[in-house]
């Protein structure tokens, strides 16, 4: 697909600089230095500036906010020779009502004293497409690495507490000398086609009206096109013949890695399993462009910024190739 790349979270060809990772030295020189930024985050809520919501609010590495952290910085990569880096601060606690915190789009934002009047910790889903390609990686990247160190402090073999090293692309167990890395889990999401109509599903607790691509973990031993098959058929009942792969999306919530895909459906006759979703319906391509426009009073497009929304628009504009 030519416009792979330019979905939301795409790559920007950001260097990663992953041989600096284990130079403390270089580390420490590239944290002294002022022009390097440390972005804040709270809760696997990145700080978050300007009116507009749509840049990291990026912090000199000995800014007060970090007197929070508990664990050292995160190396991002080089940003045209910027150092950039992260540091979760959750231990913090806010002022603010913090009731809305887990729902599915968290509209609140959290301001630290001190800073700026427009720099708040913002959740991701809100703003993730105002950014620049460069800042919405560095984002990613920040928010994915950083949820796998809240959930992974402690070591898998052995249970002891383990410690973040290598600029926080690795844990170490310093009772039975275990590593561990970061973990990406895939997830197939499927543009299922059957001559001018598309498969949409609703899972439970979904904002009414939402509907998007049917979607599902990659189970170890499978292949991307399997899964494709398998989650669509557990689903909705519908057998899928020809698979090809359209793009990627990395998906910081928390960690995925989502492969677009294009499915061409078999059958027509759809038998939901309910542990897995609330409904699945077909579209037409004129009732898709209609719920894009807004106008279908049933239905809400899929959320800009998401890979869903990507590949419906693309089919609409038949730009799959």
């Amino acid at each position: 697909m030519k416009l792979a790349e330019t979905v939301t979270f795409g790559g920007s060809g950001l260097d990663r600089a992953a041989h600096l990772r284990g130079d403390t030295d270089a580390l420490s020189a590239l944290l002294d230095n002022p022009d390097t930024g440390v972005l804040p985050v709270w809760r696997g809520k990145p700080l978050i500036g300007g009116e507009e919501r749509n840049r990291p609010a990026w912090q000199s590495a000995n800014h007060p906010i970090f007197s929070e952290a508990d664990e050292a910085p995160i190396f991002l990569g080089l940003d045209d020779g910027v150092a950039r880096f992260a540091r979760d601060i959750s231990g913090w606690e806010p002022d603010e009502n913090l009731d809305t915190l887990n729902q599915f789009l968290d509209p609140s934002e959290q301001h630290f004293p001190g800073l700026p009047d427009d720099e708040r910790f913002s959740e991701l889903r809100a703003i993730m497409t105002h950014m620049t390609p460069r800042d919405a990686e560095l984002i990613t990247a920040a928010k994915a690495i950083g949820s796998w160190h809240e959930t992974h402090g402690y070591c898998a073999r052995c249970g002891a507490k383990s410690t973040i090293s290598m600029a926080g692309w690795q844990r170490d167990c310093d009772a039975c000398g275990a590593h561990h890395f970061p973990r990406t889990d895939p997830v197939v999401i499927m543009l299922v086609t059957l001559g001018n109509s598309v498969l949409m599903g609703r899972s439970p607790g979904w904002p009414e009206g939402m509907y998007s691509c049917l979607a599902g973990f990659v189970e170890p031993g499978e292949t991307i096109e399997a899964a494709v098959r398998r989650e669509t058929f557990e689903e909705s009942g519908i057998r899928v013949g020809e698979v090809e792969y359209l793009s990627s999306q990395p998906w910081p919530f928390p960690a995925s890695l989502m492969f677009g895909c294009r499915g061409h459906a078999l059958n027509k006759d759809i038998t939901i399993d309910p542990e897995e979703i609330e409904d699945a319906i077909w579209v037409t391509r004129e009732e898709m462009m209609e719920t894009f426009a807004g106008n279908n009073p049933k239905m809400k497009a899929a959320r800009k910024g998401a890979i869903a929304h990507f590949l419906l628009l693309n089919w609409l504009r038949d730009t799959l190739d």
